[in-house]
């Protein structure tokens, strides 16, 4: 169920294409690139095309008694955790940032973006396996700054299998136990973030855990904690 291609602008652009034309895009099926010439990540930033690295995308169809589908960022983080940590001699280092951040230490391995087309999520990964972009913002780190990269064709089939098996417990079990899951994956209660909401100027925290929505839970100086549904999330020694 993945069809690989050589080169195409974004593979989140080709699936919501398809859906917007009205054909079949089954769930289980991923779109895969060899490189990209028009990756996006969040908030329309441009991605690195990065060649040798996993780009690809998968089609949730929404039905009434899902979770939110805003959670599926959830899914897709415990996934993508669970494909890298098996081909890593020490995955401790390994950890999810929310939303939609996989980190090695405190530098960026991998992004998900999901987009939404009619009562579908188009759900989005790319994983740094070869090379990791130079962002201005941010520090970045492949694989290979651990060693010989995986083979990307076989990891995309380990990839699509995690998400197959997270999807079926999002459906099954709810968003109880994914959270569970994926704060026992994440940087430890008490790290130091920085959070800029939308329309809002950055404010200064540290990561509570998750509310059982799934929503990012942030302490503040006072005590007080704020539930974030958005925004950018910044490590504070993320930053380059």
């Amino acid at each position: 169920m993945i069809r690989f291609v050589t080169e195409t602008g974004s593979t989140n652009s080709d699936l919501a294409a398809c859906l917007r034309a009205g054909e079949s895009v089954p769930e289980g099926e991923w779109l895969v690139a060899d490189r990209q010439v028009a990756g996006r990540g969040r908030q329309g930033r441009a991605w690195f095309d990065g060649s040798g690295n996993f780009m690809g995308s998968t089609v949730v169809h929404c039905a009434p008694r899902d979770p939110s589908p805003a959670t599926l960022a959830l899914v897709a983080g415990v996934a993508a955790y669970e494909a890298v940590s098996a081909i890593l001699a020490d995955p401790s280092r390994l950890r999810l940032k929310w939303p939609n951040d996989l980190m090695l230490g405190e530098a960026k391995l991998a992004g998900i973006l999901l987009e939404r087309e009619g009562n579908a999520i188009v759900v989005g990964m790319g994983i740094n396996l070869v090379a990791a972009p130079d962002l201005p913002d941010r520090r970045t780190v492949a694989l290979t700054a651990l060693g010989p990269a995986p083979d990307r064709d076989l990891f995309a089939s380990a990839l699509a299998t995690a998400f197959d098996r997270e999807l079926e417990r999002w459906r099954t079990y709810g968003l109880e136990p994914l959270v569970r899951r994926w704060e026992s994956v994440a940087h430890p209660q008490g790290t130091p973030l920085t959070v800029r909401p939308p329309g809002e100027e950055q404010i200064a925290g540290s990561f509570a855990g998750l509310t059982g929505e799934g929503a990012l839970s942030l302490r503040l100086a006072d005590g007080s904690t704020r539930a974030i549904h958005a925004g950018d999330v910044m490590l504070v020694n993320e930053e380059s």
